[in-house]
Parts: C-alpha cells; sequence; structure tokens
C-alpha cells in the first residue's frame, strides 16, 4: 500500500476484510436475521402444540409437581417460564454429582417441554425450531468454543470492514441516493452502498454488541487475574445465586406461587423468566427468580434467592454497576428482546439489508476483475464459486429445514436431526452440484431452485394440516404470516433468477483489427468504482 492515499488504502482493507470473512458473515446474517422470530418460528414447526395462556404461577407450579414426580433428588432445577410468544414452559435439570469432590460438576440434562396448564411434556414432534438458527448464527455448528471464536473474529472483520468502508466512500451519502441499473460493475457498487448506508447504524450496532456480549471469552485474563474462582467474578457482579451446600436432612418446598407473586410484587409488577432452585429434596433447598427483560433495553435481569422451604428472603443481586449496566444494554440491544411485532419487523428487515450489503459486496469483487472473454484466473473462480454455494444455496438449505419439518413423519424418532440434516444436505449438496454447471447457469438455477424450496413450505404447511385434528386454521395469524413470508422470499428468489436469466452476456472482448475509439478520461465515480472494490 506504499504510495496510496488513506482512502485507497481503506479501499484495499475493506475490500480483503470483507472477502476473508464475507461468505461467514452472510450466514451468520441470515440465521441471525431468523433469530428474531425464533420463538415464533418453533410455534410453527410444533403444529400440534395448542396451548392456552395460564399465569405465571400456575405454570410454575405445573413445572414444579412434574419435576418432584420425575427428578426429585437431582442437585439443580431450572425452569424457564413461558412469555406471551413461546407459550411454554422449558425445564433443565442437572444430577447430583457424586461423593468425590474433584469429581467435575454434572453437565445439564436435555431440555423437557412442559404444557404450561397441564404440566405435562409437549406432546408434538421433536424439532430444534428456531432454536437451531439462534444457535448456528454465533456457533456455526462447530464444536464449543470454536464456532464461538471463529464468529467473534469475523465479526472483529465486519466491524473493520465498516470503519474502512465509511472512510473509503467520501460521497457515502450522496451514493445513497443513487441507484443505477443494468450498469455492470457502477449498479453492484450503488446496490452495495445502497444496502450498508441504508442501515449503517443498526449494521455497527449488530457487529459490535454482538463482540461485545463474547468479550469475556475473548479477553479472559483480567477477570482471570483478579478472581482466581469464576463464581466469585460472577457473583460480585450478580449476586451469589450459587446452590447452598446439602445439610442432608430431607425438606420440602414450599408453595413455588408464593415466590413468583413475591418476587414479582418486588419488581413493581415484572414477570419472571427463570427459576432456579437448588437441591430441592433437602431441608436447605433454596429458590432464586430471575427478572424478565423483554419489559426493558437491559437484558440482564436482577435476582432474589428465598430460602426453599420457610420461603424466607436471603439475598438479592447487587444494583448494577455502570459496567454491568452497559454490558446487559449491549446485551439486549443486540437480541431484542424487549422489541414489540412493529420493531421486530423493522429489525427483520435491517438485518436482510445486511445479508445484502455483503452478498453485493462479494459479488462485486469478482465483477469487478472479470474480463469479457478472458479466462477468469484461479483465485476469480474460486471466489464466483464460493459465491453461488454461499448467497445462492444457503437460503435453500434453511428453506429445507423448514420444508422437511412438514415432509418428515411427526412422530419419527430422531426427527429433529434429520431436519438438521436436511438443511446441511441441500445447502453443500447444491452447492457441488453448481461446480458441475457454467457460472451463469449456475447462479440462475441455484436462485430458482431455493426459490422452488420457498415456494413448496406454503403449500407442504396447508397440506400437512389437514392431517392433524388440532391443528391451526389455516388463517391462524402467526402461519398465515409464517407462510406469507416464505411466499415473499419465493418471489424475490425467484425474481433475482428471473432478472439474471434476462441480463445479457457480456460482450466478447473486440480483436485487434477493431480500430480503438479515442481515449476518454474517466469520470469521478467510475474510477471511484474501481478504487472500492
Amino acid at each position: 500500500m506504499r504510495g496510496k492515499g488513506l482512502r485507497q488504502s481503506m479501499a484495499w482493507i475493506h475490500g480483503w476484510l470483507g472477502l476473508v470473512a464475507g461468505w461467514i458473515l452472510f450466514a451468520m446474517f441470515l440465521t441471525g436475521t431468523a433469530s428474531y422470530f425464533r420463538p415464533e418460528v418453533t410455534r410453527w414447526m410444533q403444529p400440534e402444540f395448542r396451548p392456552r395462556p395460564v399465569a405465571q404461577s400456575e405454570a410454575a407450579r405445573g413445572a414444579i409437581a412434574w419435576l418432584q414426580r420425575n427428578a426429585p433428588h437431582d442437585e439443580q432445577w431450572t425452569i424457564y417460564l413461558p412469555t406471551e410468544r413461546t407459550l411454554v414452559t422449558r425445564v433443565f435439570t442437572r444430577a447430583r454429582p457424586n461423593s468425590d469432590p474433584r469429581a467435575p460438576r454434572a453437565p445439564r440434562r436435555p431440555e423437557i417441554r412442559l404444557d404450561p396448564a397441564s404440566g405435562l411434556p409437549v406432546e408434538a414432534r421433536e424439532t430444534r425450531g428456531g432454536e437451531f438458527f439462534y444457535r448456528f448464527h454465533f456457533q456455526l455448528q462447530l464444536p464449543h468454543p470454536w464456532g464461538r471464536w471463529l464468529a467473534g473474529l469475523c465479526a472483529m472483520f465486519m466491524l473493520g470492514a465498516i470503519l474502512s468502508g465509511v472512510i473509503t466512500h467520501k460521497r457515502i451519502f450522496v451514493d445513497f441516493f443513487t441507484l443505477r441499473w443494468s450498469k455492470g460493475q457502477r449498479s453492484w457498487l450503488d446496490a452495495h452502498n445502497v444496502s450498508a448506508v441504508l442501515a449503517l447504524p443498526y449494521h455497527a450496532m449488530i457487529t459490535y454488541t454482538g463482540l461485545i456480549t463474547l468479550v469475556v471469552m475473548y479477553m479472559p485474563w483480567p477477570i482471570a487475574a483478579n478472581y482466581p474462582q469464576p463464581a466469585a467474578f460472577s457473583a460480585s457482579l450478580y449476586g451469589d445465586t450459587a446452590n447452598q451446600r446439602a445439610s442432608g436432612r430431607p425438606g420440602q418446598l414450599a408453595d413455588i406461587a408464593r415466590f413468583v407473586e413475591a418476587a414479582s410484587a418486588e419488581w413493581r409488577g415484572a414477570r419472571v423468566s427463570r427459576i432456579i432452585v437448588g437441591n430441592p429434596d433437602d431441608a436447605s433447598s433454596t429458590v432464586t427468580l430471575l427478572r424478565s427483560s423483554d419489559d426493558r433495553l437491559n437484558a440482564r435481569g436482577a435476582s432474589i434467592t428465598y430460602a426453599g422451604g420457610s420461603g424466607q428472603r436471603l439475598a438479592a443481586s447487587p444494583a448494577p454497576g455502570p459496567a454491568v449496566e452497559t454490558a446487559g444494554v449491549m446485551l439486549g440491544l443486540h437480541l431484542a428482546w424487549f422489541a414489540g411485532p412493529l420493531l421486530r419487523w423493522v429489525c427483520f428487515l435491517l438485518g436482510l439489508t445486511g445479508g445484502a450489503m455483503v452478498a453485493t459486496g462479494l459479488v462485486l469483487w469478482t465483477v469487478k476483475r472479470r474480463r469479457p472473454g478472458a479466462k477468469p484466473f484461479f483465485g476469480l473462480s474460486l471466489v464466483e464459486r464460493l459465491n453461488i454455494g454461499v448467497i445462492a444455496c444457503l437460503p435453500a438449505g434453511m428453506a429445507a429445514y423448514l420444508l422437511a419439518n412438514r415432509l418428515l413423519p411427526p412422530m419419527l424418532p430422531g426427527r429433529a436431526d434429520l431436519e438438521v440434516s436436511a438443511m446441511f444436505w441441500t445447502w453443500f449438496g447444491l452447492a457441488g452440484l453448481s461446480l458441475l454447471r457454467p457460472a451463469r447457469r449456475a447462479w440462475i438455477e441455484t436462485l430458482a431452485i431455493a426459490a422452488l424450496v420457498f415456494a413448496a413450505i406454503p403449500i407442504a404447511d396447508l397440506a400437512a394440516m389437514r392431517g392433524i385434528p388440532s391443528a391451526p386454521q389455516p388463517f391462524d395469524g402467526l402461519f398465515l404470516a409464517f407462510d406469507a413470508t416464505m411466499a415473499l422470499l419465493a418471489a424475490a428468489l425467484g425474481f433475482a433468477a428471473w432478472r439474471l436469466a434476462k441480463r445479457p452476456i457480456a460482450a466478447a472482448r473486440p480483436s485487434r483489427r477493431t480500430v480503438p475509439a479515442r481515449p476518454e478520461v474517466a469520470r469521478p465515480e467510475v474510477r471511484e468504482a474501481a478504487d472500492v472494490a
């Protein structure tokens, strides 16, 4: 970069940071955007389950009764109470450790979903629902913690690309109002600029907050230097919610509704999101309740701990300091639990613009380097094939995940894993088949296939509903909105395939016998397009 100015250097950084991490960032944007509606996706993927809303105290009683029957001697129970969006109680249990004090703590058992009204396990098809998209967008289906490390590294690249892109585009706000069609490289640059500037604050916010939420994992050294035990650090910030040591004397829990009502009253009507019961069958049992954060920006709620047998208030989380308050707000901004339906749709659309920004940037890199009539070099061919395999084939895989939910038999064992396998087989299989086709035809065909898979989802949904007696009606609000969204996505992908098929093939390079036209000085906007790409 010697001899180049600041903007040219930033353009080089912007292009290569975006290219190296672009494909993973596109996958993170797409699955993260779908996660704004993860409870709704889960409800759509379990159409047999039609719960009726109940009070939180009633849902807590049902969960405690089920746990006392099925896991009475476990060390810890964790209960996630239903909300207006989830409508289901989620419970986890942890087995009591053996007598060896050096033995590691037993892992948490798999999740059990309970009907809030009956307190019995949900009778519906097995699925990971929207939780799969949420976990994938920051773990990338890799073993812990490697997926989170890779996602964090890509987020750092994204933040650098955003900052360098702002410095590079001196006409950034002018270009926001400029979108020229059928102009080749200039059109791709315009699309990249518009999708970037339209939601620039959102892109910067979602990237930075996503990075900050896992910063303790990326930079653990200050905590390790000051807190030899990780539990001590957590207790100093959020209060000591750990289980007291079991006394060995049998005990019985008081009515859980007392704790829920007392905590809600202390929080001035705020709801309880989670209940943690330690040593439930012991005389020294504890009940910790955590405040819901769906009514405020800070995603880290307060907590209150009670004695399980007597109901005596033992402790509460300390008032959050500036660091804890900031971390909670950062997490709340990233997850958007506080958002109502309208704001969630706004975040969803802004997330799609983030995916469009990354996709147009990746395509722009290849468009700038392609020469009509010339054989593409290896790097160009590799990037173009990766673009097809991610930008066009990943949406088809996500649609296959949803479609498999309707096509697989509802009570098939292991169907949740089969749904996930359907996504990856479709994604990678379609990407592999695209290698057998010319690049232009591969773009058209993979986009068209993705459109067909999305279009098949509402059809399969309507067909499957006829065989389920308790299924929702076709005009149920959530199911109607979901199917309409799938149809709109199918139309958008189909339009992209049609538009690409109608675009004329670039003319071959003129022969040597052709009399060259008088050279002209490149216009400023064309020079800028070359620099940025």
